[in-house]
């Protein structure tokens, strides 16, 4: 009886440790999905937003302060030109940022942004961003990377500041060698 009783908790604890392994695999594409919905996270939108969509307030003004950092190991040097900007809400802004690529070897750089407090993501409409786009670099070479955006008209009172921070990754390794190459073709033209 001992025997049958330990054998059928066995069973138990092996199928809930496989239910809980995979409900924790499951957790990803269901946070991803309530950030989307919710707008939280600080995710802003990947798809250009429309800049006649913008609608002038003038009666506020909100400060947007911008972060650059690299991931580990990304030799380039990445920063904001301004730090931050005073912007009414649907007026559209243009920032740049700068791009050193300081090695000797070409790299490919991917900007992921987030933005803080995370309900702010939902009113930050990137019309242009360098962070639609892979940014190749040649060796030693820099550029300008324009970000242009507006807040939408709608945004929460409550809001005065919004943080834009981007996170600079290398992806070169990631990619296909001919799509790699043809990203550095492409600088030249």
């Amino acid at each position: 009886m001992t025997q049958d009783a330990n054998t059928k908790l066995v069973k138990k604890l092996v199928l809930i440790t496989i239910g809980m392994f995979g409900f924790g695999f499951a957790l990803v594409p269901l946070y991803d999905v309530f950030c989307d919905i919710t707008g939280l996270n600080g995710k802003t939108s990947t798809i250009a937003a429309n800049a006649a969509d913008a609608k002038l307030n003038t009666s506020r003004q909100i400060e947007v302060q911008f972060i650059a950092r690299n991931h580990q190991g990304i030799p380039w040097q990445f920063s904001p030109k301004i730090n931050k900007v005073d912007v009414h809400p649907g007026e559209i802004k243009q920032v740049d940022f700068f791009a050193h690529n300081l090695s000797s070897k070409n790299i490919v750089g991917q900007a992921v942004p987030s933005v803080s407090p995370g309900i702010a993501a939902g009113y930050f409409n990137k019309i242009e961003c360098f962070c639609f786009f892979q940014q190749p670099l040649l060796a030693g070479d820099e550029t300008l990377m324009p970000l242009k955006f507006y807040i939408d008209a709608d945004i929460p009172d409550s809001i005065h500041t919004i943080t834009l921070s981007y996170t600079l990754y290398d992806i070169t390794d990631s990619l296909e060698k001919d799509e790699s190459e043809q990203l550095f073709a492409n600088l030249g033209k």
